[in-house]
């Protein structure tokens, strides 16, 4: 009885320890980029809501119009910010206890996108694996920059992309 109590609080204080790292990281980190964390966890919150609830009809409305595609040009300061936003995604995306992969990444990034003003192109990808399985990769580009979905998305074959087209 005691054995298992002790291996039960051993990982428990394992775990802490883990969290604990995280939030002494958290608090050694500037304050703007705290505040861009928070941002990005309500937004992966909500696009993980918007993907399970919605039809992809709608979510690709707000996307923007299929086949466009936003500049492939953008300033310093624009990528600058489109960096620090996919930063903030990436990290809060590993840790969320919710599916918070490609998809829901992409959406969340492109909100944080438009609420400064900026857009950015949603890509949609697949290729054929080796044991006949189908794999499915979304990600964000923002000028040449790719927010989200790192360099795994060379090795995809876009299937269509969403752009809010400029006026």
């Amino acid at each position: 009885m005691q054995r298992t109590c002790r291996s039960f609080f051993e990982r428990w204080n394992g775990n802490i320890f883990c969290v604990w790292n995280n939030v002494k990281r958290y608090v050694r980190i500037p304050r703007a980029h705290r505040r861009l964390l928070w941002e990005a966890l309500t937004a992966l919150a909500i696009a993980r809501i918007a993907i399970a609830c919605l039809p992809f009809r709608r979510i690709a409305a707000w996307l923007g119009t299929p086949g466009a595609q936003s500049p492939t040009i953008a300033t310093a300061e624009e990528t600058r910010i489109a960096e620090e936003i996919g930063w903030a995604v990436g990290v809060v995306g590993r840790r969320v206890p919710w599916d918070g992969r490609c998809l829901a990444q992409a959406l969340a990034a492109t909100g944080m996108l438009r609420r400064r003003g900026l857009e950015g192109t949603v890509s949609l990808g697949a290729r054929s694996g080796e044991s006949a399985s189908f794999d499915a990769h979304a990600w964000l580009r923002m000028g040449s920059y790719v927010v989200t979905g790192g360099p795994d998305h060379e090795r995809f074959r876009t299937f269509t992309t969403f752009a809010r087209r400029r006026s």
